[in-house]
Order: C-alpha cells, then sequence, then structure tokens
C-alpha cells in the first residue's frame, strides 16, 4: 500500500490518490500516513477534506501530528482543531512539545482556549483530564419536542447524543434520559417525567482506573462527571476508558517484569532509553541476590557433606519462583477487576493455602519418585529435596499472593510486588528452607 501511494505521488497522480484515500477509512488513512515522513505525510494530508483530516488527524501518532502542526498555516491548524473534540485536543497538547502548544492555543477561539485550559489543570491519571465537554443537557421542564429541537440543533456540536443529562438551574445533575427513551415519547411530555434519578456518576479527581472500572461494572458507554456540589462538568466516554485499560495494562505488564513503564512505542524510544528504564530494576535484583550467596555460604559445609545437594537448588529456585509468579499474577488481575479487596485478604489466604497445598503434594510425588527411579539419588536425599518442594511451594504461593494486597494496603501499585521482586525474596527463602531440613534429615 505504501509503495503504491509513493508511485502515484512520483507520478503526481493526485486525483487517484485522493480517490484510493476515499476508498479507506479513517483508521486505515491514518495507519498509512503513520508509514511516511515529513514531506510525503504533508502532501498526502492536504489531499483530505478539511472534515476528514480532522478525523484522520485525532488517529496519527505524536510524532506525525507534531510534523503536520509545524508545517500547516495557522488557518489550517484553526480549521483542524475547531473540528476535533476537546478531550482529544487535550490529549494531543499533552503530548506537544511548548512552541507547538503555544500554535495549537493561539488557533483556538478565547471560550475553547479557556476550556482546554481547564481540562489541563485537573490531575494527571483523573477523571477530569480525560473527560470531554461536549454533552447534551436538558433543562428538567422542557417538552420532548423542545429536547428533540435542542439536540437537533447542537448534534454536530457533541461527542455523545444516545444519553443525554438532565440539569438544574444551578447544572446540577439532576438525571439521565436516553435518546430511545425521548425520541419514543410524546411531544408534550416532560423531560422530569421520564429521566432516571438512579444514575452513576464520578468526580473530577477520581482516578481513571476508578472510572474504567465503573463502566465496566454498570455495562455502560458513557459516564458523567461532577464536582463536589454535583455540578455537571463533563462526560467520559467508553473510547477514552478503552485507551485507560491498554495504558493502564501495558504499565502493570512493564511493572510486574520490572521495567519502567515506556510512553513510546518500542521500535521509536532509544535504545539509551529503554536501557536507562531498565537498568535501575536489574541493580536492585542483582543487588538483592548477595542474600542468596550468603545463604548459600553460610551452609557451605552442608554443601561439601552432600555434594549432590547443589544440583536441585535451580530446580526448587526455579519452582518457588513460579508458584509465587502464578499467585501473584492472579492475585494482581483480581485486585484490578475489583474482584478481590483488603477485605479479603483472610479469604484469599485460605485459598491460596488450599491451592498451594494440593499442588505442592502432586509436585513433591512426581519429584520423589523421579529422583528414586531416575536418578538413583540416596532415599534421604530424596526425601530432604521432595520435603522442602513442598514447603517451597505453599510458602511460595501464600506470599505471591499476600505481597500484592499488602502493596494495596500501602497505597503502591501491586504489579510492583509481582515478577522479578517475588522471585528474589522467595529465592533466598527456597534456600534457607532447603538447607534447613538438609541438616534434619541428613544429620549433617
Amino acid at each position: 500500500m505504501e509503495n503504491s501511494i509513493q508511485n502515484l505521488i512520483k507520478e503526481k497522480k493526485y486525483f487517484e490518490i485522493r480517490k484510493y484515500l476515499n476508498d479507506l477509512n479513517t483508521v486505515e488513512v491514518s495507519e498509512l500516513l503513520n508509514q511516511f515522513e515529513s514531506s510525503e505525510l504533508i502532501m498526502i494530508f492536504r489531499l483530505l477534506s478539511k472534515d476528514r483530516a480532522a478525523d484522520v488527524f485525532s488517529y496519527l501518532d505524536t510524532e506525525h501530528q507534531e510534523m503536520i502542526i509545524n508545517t500547516m498555516t495557522d488557518v489550517e491548524t484553526k480549521n483542524i482543531f475547531d473540528e476535533l473534540y476537546f478531550d482529544d485536543i487535550v490529549d494531543i497538547i499533552e503530548e506537544m512539545p511548548s512552541n507547538v502548544v503555544k500554535k495549537i492555543l493561539k488557533n483556538t477561539d478565547t471560550k475553547d482556549r479557556h476550556m482546554i485550559n481547564q481540562l489541563l489543570k485537573y490531575p494527571d491519571n483523573s477523571a477530569g483530564s480525560i473527560m470531554t465537554t461536549e454533552y447534551v443537557d436538558l433543562k428538567k421542564d422542557m417538552k420532548v419536542s423542545d429536547a428533540i429541537r435542542e439536540i437537533r440543533n447542537t448534534v454536530e456540536d457533541k461527542e455523545n447524543i444516545y444519553t443525554c443529562y438532565v440539569i438544574s438551574a444551578d447544572r446540577k445533575l439532576e438525571g439521565v434520559v436516553s435518546l430511545k427513551e425521548i425520541i419514543t415519547s410524546d411531544n408534550d411530555v416532560i423531560i422530569e417525567d421520564i429521566m432516571n434519578r438512579n444514575f452513576v456518576s464520578v468526580h473530577t479527581n477520581d482516578d481513571q482506573e476508578e472510572v474504567a472500572e465503573i463502566i465496566k461494572k454498570y455495562d455502560l458507554i458513557v459516564l458523567p462527571v461532577v464536582d463536589i456540589e454535583n455540578r455537571l462538568l463533563g462526560i467520559i466516554t467508553i473510547d477514552d476508558v478503552m485507551d485507560v485499560i491498554d495504558k493502564e495494562a501495558t504499565e502493570d505488564f512493564h511493572k510486574m517484569a520490572g521495567i519502567s513503564p515506556v510512553e513510546e512505542s518500542y521500535l521509536k524510544t532509544s535504545a539509551f532509553t529503554m536501557a536507562r528504564q531498565r537498568i535501575m530494576w536489574l541493580i536492585v535484583l542483582m543487588i538483592s541476590a548477595t542474600f542468596t550467596g550468603r545463604i548459600i555460604g553460610k551452609y557451605e559445609n552442608v554443601l561439601q557433606s552432600v555434594v549432590i545437594l547443589a544440583s536441585f537448588i535451580p530446580m526448587l529456585m526455579d519452582t518457588g519462583g513460579n508458584a509465587g509468579a502464578q499467585s501473584s499474577t492472579i492475585v494482581v488481575r483480581a485486585l484490578a477487576l475489583g474482584e478481590v479487596d483488603v477485605k479479603d485478604t483472610f479469604r484469599v489466604l485460605i485459598k491460596e493455602f488450599s491451592i498451594s497445598f494440593i499442588v505442592a503434594i502432586v509436585l513433591a510425588a512426581i519429584n520423589y519418585l523421579r529422583l528414586i527411579a531416575l536418578t538413583k539419588v540416596p532415599l534421604n536425599v530424596a526425601l530432604t529435596v521432595s520435603v522442602t518442594l513442598i514447603f517451597v511451594v505453599i510458602i511460595s504461593k501464600i506470599i505471591g499472593a499476600l505481597l500484592p494486597i499488602g502493596a494495596k494496603v500501602l497505597k503502591m501499585d501491586p504489579a510492583i510486588m509481582a515478577g522479578p521482586l517475588i522471585t528474589t525474596i522467595l529465592d533466598a527463602l527456597t534456600l534457607t528452607i532447603y538447607f534447613k531440613f538438609a541438616t534434619v534429615f541428613l544429620k549433617i
């Protein structure tokens, strides 16, 4: 696709390029443009109609948006941003350097500029930072006919018209009414009589993860945002929530792998930046491994007496780390989805103990038979390794489940307690348990 467009550019067949672009949907056009460099990108972008250009612009990556803004005239910039929704404008401004932001703000009218600045003042990751102010609000004493007329007159400026919000004279949110309810009611029916007073809302400072959980829980496509006095300030739409879910899931994935969250895509992030984001965790984990070395040194006489014990250390440490990682991953997910909370700690403990006991007995039995049948190790050594395995799996799963909950209590991200950190903690515990049992069963 990219090559065919480039060939058309070389042949200066601009009409064919425009026809080709018209056959693609907005997302496909943006994906195509993201593959081009500055000169070709600008040329193709200028072939789009004004309305379509704004839609495509909102889907471009930040780098290409900046290229376009830097080459556009003030009039073109104004035309683009006049067509964008406020939440998209705010998202773009947050990613742009100051000189580009100045150009954007310079080409928006006073009212819009004030609204943009208001949205930019909300804390990062808050409901206020991702809301849009383009919603349908109705007065409760309106007739249905008046409401329909209001919707028709303002529909071009609204991001969502399927859910309308009923407000009082001082803009307090009093109810919601769906477009379906409005158009199926008689013209002389009063909006107050058909509105639903049982609605869900969030405050501007609520965390965006909580917003995502509420939208998922109540199966909503839009959610109203109010201030502490219950005045309607904006709405959050499902597309913004999907972006939040994707961002939070990516952050959790990085933290569980011991990597600082990365904003840009993998290929566009420099090797130096990625190395800097990874190195701190690796340093911490490397230094923490010192404890493991000290434990082995402390029990050096045990290893010298029964050298074969050393060959089972990797298996025990890996099994403990994997068992703990399983539990921590499940609990982190359950916490993120709201399936468990801190108050459920005891229930989680009982559940993980039950699971770990079953898993530990099965693993220990299989391991004991394997050692006796295949490796011909002494019975007391096989017993030492297998009993250690039981305790390691049980303790690993319990710790793996409790650490994320502990992080939640301390107001930390539970994902931090997953992955490498748990593995490092469990490695030290595994060796301690192993050598303690060795001194008992082998009488060293």
